[in-house]
């Protein structure tokens, strides 16, 4: 139940995320005297519409996105000749981008208020020391360094040994142990296949006791499957001040993340369907049915309501700022790309009053359209390659 609570609760927050960005373009066509006449969440067949006024709001049954329909937003669309002087191409050009960017606009808002909110109620996380005690013992070793355990994976070296959570690690293979970084950079320099000794500190025996631990192969590193205990770590509370300063942070933060898995997204593809998937941020990606399962694990997972409440809001916030980041880029038919278009209208024409020429006017778009068509391929295709690696080779929490 816990599952398909989260999956609903990012439904409807996408949705919502959805109608935040097409309310910002009709709100703006609106208010610069625009004809709108269809506001719809989701494409396909319509569920349930209504009308006020000129404008048709609608849900249709497929949720995967949604539009507004404003009368002549290309020159290549027949318009009512009383609709004439309200289409969208015969509009000024700041108009018409203040239109087109407004979609962008409301989501980065909303991520920046979004992020305000979790920093004034839930808090700010605060990281706490990492330890050498063990939290979790891993039952199995994974395919992956990211992977989960399931099918017929093996017992993890940990598990084989007899660790158990609650051990404090002070030697390992001879090395004395004070902290979490001194204890992986001593696995680190084992190999896969070597058999260590382990002596640790056990609660409730008064002593130690020593466990030989064989290192298991995870993509050709060490591994015997255990994780740190976190101790000092909550979240504080901020006050407006702080907590926008927390939401910029974290609006650049992700922005910067989003920029490194587009770099890595060419050498990720290949791996979409093996059980390294996750091991670079290109393989991170995932679509629409992705972060839905994301969302159910974090509400089903054995976190606090704090916790998964941080985590719920963070995944909201992402997905609105990578649908702001993803509709600048400049490719029709995306919103960039009609901003591209606006630019170079307006270029041109500058150049033209230079040369003592008169305006050209709005872009041919019926020559832009080759390489539309070309876009919307890519973005299909590769949207269904993801939906494709999300049902088969599902991303997971990691712990």
């Amino acid at each position: 139940m816990a599952f398909f609570l989260g999956a609903v609760a990012f439904v409807i927050a996408l949705l919502a995320s959805v109608m935040l960005h097409e309310g910002g373009h009709l709100l703006t066509a609106k208010r610069f005297g625009m004809k709108a006449t269809q506001y719809f969440v989701g494409f396909g067949p319509t569920l349930w519409s209504m009308r006020r006024g000129e404008t048709e709001y609608g849900v249709k049954a497929i949720p995967l996105g949604g539009f507004v329909k404003i009368v002549g937003y290309t020159p290549l669309e027949k318009i009512d000749p009383a609709d004439r002087d309200r289409a969208f191409y015969r509009q000024p050009a700041g108009r018409r981008a203040v239109v087109i960017g407004s979609g962008v606009v409301a989501n980065f808002v909303f991520a920046f208020v979004l992020l305000m909110v979790m920093a004034m109620t839930v808090g700010e996380p605060r990281p706490g020391t990492v330890t050498n005690t063990v939290d979790k013992v891993t039952t199995c070793v994974p395919a992956g360094l990211r992977g989960g355990c399931g099918g017929d994976r093996p017992p993890s070296p940990a598990t084989r040994a007899g660790l158990r959570a609650g051990d404090r690690v002070v030697v390992f293979n001879g090395t004395p142990i004070s902290g979490w970084d001194q204890l992986t950079g001593a696995i680190d320099k084992t190999k896969p296949g070597e058999t260590v000794k382990v002596v640790v500190q056990r609660p409730g025996t008064g002593g130690q006791v020593t466990l030989p631990v064989t290192l298991a192969d995870v993509e050709g590193r060490p591994f015997i499957g255990i994780s740190a205990k976190v101790v000092g770590g909550g979240y504080d509370r901020a006050g407006p001040l702080d907590a926008a300063a927390f939401a910029a942070r974290g609006i650049g933060r992700t922005i910067q993340g989003i920029g490194k898995v587009a770099a890595d997204l060419p050498s990720a593809v290949p791996k979409l369907f093996s059980p390294a998937r996750e091991s670079t941020p290109g393989g991170q990606v995932g679509s629409v049915v992705g972060a839905t399962e994301v969302s159910g694990q974090i509400f089903s997972s054995q976190s606090s309501a704090r916790d998964k409440l941080a985590l719920y809001l963070s995944l909201v916030v992402s997905v609105n700022i990578f649908l702001g980041a993803v509709n600048v880029l400049p490719l029709l038919p995306l919103d960039g790309g009609h901003l591209a278009v606006v630019a170079y209208e307006r270029l041109r024409a500058g150049v033209n009053r230079i040369r003592g020429r008169p305006d050209p006017g709005t872009v041919d778009m019926t020559k832009l359209l080759p390489l539309t068509y070309l876009v919307v391929l890519l973005l299909v295709g590769f949207g269904v390659l993801l939906i494709l690696a999300d049902l088969f080779n599902p991303l997971r929490l990691p712990g």
